[in-house]
């Protein structure tokens, strides 16, 4: 009998609880902005992306329009369609499932669909990790809304459970020395875009240029292989 709970989903579901947790800290700093606990709700719901929704109460909590606060959001969502295209092209979802597929399609459910290497683990993962963040997410949402003021992000560490889970997926994934390189250079670009950019953007950024740095690595590698096999 197969085992209910693989590694794999056992994996999505730590990212999942992790992740969820910072949503504490999102509804308390929504009511914080103005908003209400069912605004705050709705956002979780139906914007779903973490970096998008706090550029928007931070939008507004600086006292900025409607207009320029989803502005903001929409700016930070813009890698979320490049992981949509990425998903799409590993996972091939049709109809109905490739509207909730689109929903789901997060930084954690595309990053744990890229850790693995066989098929139906890339398909396992993408679907636990993005609806169990999505359940945890708007779980949290809501006790950060009843919470309110009474909660402190750094003094409960919610600020780096998720960074915390991620480094703990991606550390046995780094095997060669290119891997180590682009790590040290995505961690030294964001470290030093962070006090530059608004929040969100660094990881955009980020995302862009070790992507290039690791397909030039990846097609230097292979170029090496058929120049040594001819």
């Amino acid at each position: 009998m197969r085992e209910k709970f693989t590694p794999v989903v056992n994996a999505s579901l730590s990212l999942s609880f992790a992740t969820g947790l910072y949503g504490i800290s999102f509804g308390a700093l929504a009511l914080a902005s103005g908003l209400n606990t069912w605004q705050a709700m709705a956002l979780s719901a139906l914007m779903f992306t973490g970096g998008s929704q706090f550029a928007f109460i931070g939008v507004l909590a600086t006292g900025g329009t409607g207009a320029a606060a989803t502005g903001s959001a929409a700016l930070l969502f813009t890698r979320n369609a490049i992981y949509g295209a990425q998903m799409n092209l590993r996972l091939r979802p049709r109809g109905a499932r490739k509207v909730i597929a689109a929903h789901l399609t997060i930084d954690e459910s595309a990053s744990m669909a890229s850790l693995q290497d066989a098929h139906a683990d890339q398909r396992t993962a993408f679907w636990a990790t993005g609806i169990g963040v999505f359940v945890f997410w708007n779980l949290f949402t809501f006790v950060g809304t009843q919470l309110g003021e009474r909660v402190d992000p750094q003094a409960w560490g919610l600020d780096g459970a998720a960074v915390a889970a991620f480094t703990a997926l991606l550390w046995p994934r780094i095997k060669t020395r290119d891997h180590a390189a682009v790590a040290v250079l995505g961690a030294f670009i964001t470290l030093a875009l962070i006090p530059a950019v608004p929040a969100g953007v660094p990881i955009v950024i980020t995302a862009l240029v070790t992507a290039c740095v690791g397909w030039a690595l990846a097609s230097k590698h292979t170029a090496f292989d058929r120049k040594g096999n001819s």
